[in-house]
């Protein structure tokens, strides 16, 4: 059995507070979702983090970094463009460390990241919500030029974020396997690619490939971003992917509660893309170990009806009401 391989950790540790707990989190393998006895998939639960997301790792290190260099102290004001999960893991941060959070984000989020932010003290700044997170990110950068008051980390733009990865996700990684063959992540900032990517990269060279699932052109898979969309974030080097596979909102949608169903994996709509694209890549294998990132829980997702509708009426849904 696959829990015989893995080195279980009784306990998750223990810190001084919430913050530091971010990270190490599970990689569980997902049987049923592989094609063939040989090929292992490891999903690696980033949605254990304190606020239920991936992003933690990202807040964390920004806000550090920001306190390295001296750019920030007690009663700073920070603005951040996110969809959701980004300003959510600062807002917590924030609120821990003493910082104002001001957040712009498309107006047609789910109502549960609204409530979020507000309950951790962020102020909310709504961006065109047809013009999604590129949208939100034009609106901050304004917002910053006309404001020197604020410090705006720019996760887009930061190598904080890859570096949170490099750091931490893949390193745990690495603790657990002897072997990666592919890893798959959604392309949104390009942090958890670039960061995952250059560790992995390192420990095994080209046998690794990269994969990024990226949305086409115009579908609104909330959380990733097509680079023909027209924004390419700074942080993103495209010669360190092996491959880019398109993947639609309805996979997305499918995939999600496919996971639910059959692996009990309760996720959030990103993650179903993700995780589509993973089986993809393992179907094309003999062999080998396949790791995903679950970025986030489905909790942020709940009013959208994707895990309670009947399946078949699941495709159907206007994605753009909560994306």
């Amino acid at each position: 059995m696959a829990v015989e391989r893995v080195r279980n950790r009784p306990c998750g540790g223990r810190y001084g507070d919430v913050v530091q707990s971010i990270g190490n989190t599970p990689l569980v393998e997902l049987p049923g979702l592989s094609p063939k006895p040989g090929v292992h998939i490891w999903a690696k639960l980033e949605s254990r983090n304190p606020t239920g997301s991936v992003k933690d790792r990202v807040a964390r290190a920004l806000i550090e970094d920001a306190e390295a260099k001296g750019a920030i102290s007690r009663g700073s004001t920070i603005l951040e463009p996110t969809s959701g999960n980004t300003g959510i893991s600062l807002a917590m941060i924030c609120s821990r460390r003493g910082y104002n959070l001001k957040v712009v984000m498309p107006e047609n989020v789910t109502p549960e990241r609204t409530q979020l932010l507000s309950m951790y003290g962020a102020e909310i700044v709504y961006s065109p919500g047809d013009q999604g997170s590129n949208g939100a990110v034009a609106m901050a950068l304004e917002m910053a030029e006309e404001d020197p008051s604020v410090y705006m980390p720019y996760q887009y733009g930061n190598e904080a974020n890859p570096g949170a990865h490099y750091n931490g996700t893949a390193v745990e990684i690495l603790e657990e396997l002897d072997e990666v063959t592919a890893f798959v992540a959604g392309l949104g900032t390009g942090g958890t690619l670039m960061g995952n990517g250059r560790r992995l990269k390192e420990a095994f060279g080209d046998s690794v490939k990269i994969v990024a699932a990226e949305p086409m052109q115009g579908e609104p898979v909330q959380g990733l971003r097509s680079l023909d969309d027209g924004f390419i974030p700074p942080i993103i080097d495209i010669s360190l992917l092996d491959r880019k596979i398109f993947v639609t909102n309805h996979d997305a949608i499918v995939w999600t509660r496919k996971l639910l169903d059959e692996e009990s994996l309760f996720a959030g709509v990103s993650t179903g893309a993700i995780a589509s694209i993973a089986v993809r890549i393992a179907s094309e294998l003999d062999e080998g170990n396949v790791v995903f990132v679950v970025a986030d829980d489905g909790w942020k997702y709940l009013s959208s009806g994707i895990y309670t509708l009947p399946v078949e009426e699941i495709a159907n849904l206007d994605s753009t009401v909560w994306w």
